[in-house]
């Protein structure tokens, strides 16, 4: 583990490859499992506020399920997360041609439409999840079958997690705190090499 400030990150974030190859596998993070994106309170409050902006991106099933239930819900293990349709679509996914999944809120975010809200850090930060402990934040990689293409993807291109994410990270935790972390991976990787 790498302590960054008030985080514990996971050595994955530095020996992992990974960036997305939304051509194979169609945004398939979106639409599989069997809940929705986790999200904060004041997450779920944005979320209803920009509603109006996002219901026309969204598919006729979700419109229904959000009006007769609310965009979000708490889950079997007592979380807040977005709703799901059909077993699968998160409310707020969409469709592009091709099939590949979509998020309507950074659809409508691209068009400034949204109050600046890209979409809920949970997904911004995918594949890594943040567990919130007493005294502590820690970041780990979810490895997921559906993200093999991203992690052959990103080492064909020689890109790591934390380099992959670095807008996320930075929008979470701050510059000072990306910084810090990238030093942390650069100096774990001279000294231990490549781990795949």
């Amino acid at each position: 583990m790498l302590e960054i400030q008030n985080t514990l990150v996971s050595l994955d974030l530095a020996e992992q490859f990974f960036c997305c190859d939304i051509e194979k596998c169609l945004g398939q993070c979106c639409i599989e499992g069997d809940a929705g994106a986790p999200v904060t309170e004041t997450e779920r409050d944005t979320l209803n506020n920009i509603l109006p902006e996002i219901e026309p991106l969204l598919l006729p099933a979700a419109k229904k399920k959000i009006e007769e239930e609310g965009t979000s819900y708490i889950d079997e293990e007592g979380d807040l997360v977005t709703q799901i349709v059909e077993g699968r679509n998160c409310v707020f996914t969409c469709y592009a041609p091709g099939g590949i999944c979509q998020c309507a809120i950074e659809c409508k975010h691209a068009e400034g439409r949204t109050q600046g809200f890209r979409k809920p850090a949970s997904c911004a930060l995918y594949p890594v999840r943040l567990t919130e402990y007493e005294k502590f934040t820690a970041v780990n990689y979810h490895r997921w079958n559906i993200c093999r293409s991203a992690e052959k993807n990103g080492k064909r291109l020689g890109i790591r997690l934390y380099q992959f994410l670095k807008g996320p990270l930075t929008d979470h935790f701050g510059k000072d705190w990306y910084d810090e972390l990238c030093e942390a991976c650069e100096a774990y990787l001279a000294e231990y090499g490549d781990k795949e």
